[in-house]
């Protein structure tokens, strides 16, 4: 199946149906790995090891089909990497990786304590250039990342959850 994009570059998207080993419907899985738990509270039972890596290695496939977009919407004002990863979210209608989104999160973390602590990160760094870091950041996560990696964080993060982000494109 073939969507067309806003800036009308074609880009071939793998739908439940047309996967070739698995008759899986990636989405359930994904939202598996969050569903019933409230943002305040751990999960009541861990997932078995085998069944929390099949879901990491779903989630992977799922995140490498998503495109990166190859042009900018518009200059995004930020006060931190945490509200400019949201803004992103929202601009582009697609999630963010976990890994990502645990990285930005460290990096608002490492401002703590800096004399530029409490000014707008976007007057510290160029909006473009931050969004464009992210963007890179975010390819290499969705490329790269070992599902069994992904999977060893989740088993020991109780509230992983909080990462996982629930902005699904429609497919």
């Amino acid at each position: 199946m073939k969507r067309t994009l806003p800036w009308s570059d074609q880009v071939d998207v793998i739908s439940s149906d047309e996967s070739s080993s698995s008759s899986l419907d990636v989405d359930s899985l994904v939202n598996d790995v969050t569903k019933n738990v409230a943002i305040d509270q751990p999960p009541k039972e861990l997932p078995s090891e085998g069944l929390l890596i099949r879901k990491a290695e779903v989630y992977q496939q799922y995140m490498k089909q998503l495109p990166i977009p190859t042009q900018r919407g518009s200059i995004i004002p930020f006060t931190t990497w945490m509200g400019l990863g949201r803004s992103i979210k929202q601009l582009y209608g697609q999630p963010l990786h976990y890994l990502t989104n645990i990285l930005l999160k460290q990096w608002d973390r490492l401002r703590i304590g800096s004399e530029d602590e409490h000014r707008p990160l976007d007057l510290v760094v160029h909006p473009c250039k931050a969004e464009v870091t992210v963007w890179l950041v975010e390819e290499l996560h969705r490329q790269t990342s070992s599902h069994h990696h992904i999977a060893k964080l989740w088993q020991s993060d109780p509230m992983c959850h909080a990462f996982i982000d629930s902005i699904l494109p429609q497919l």
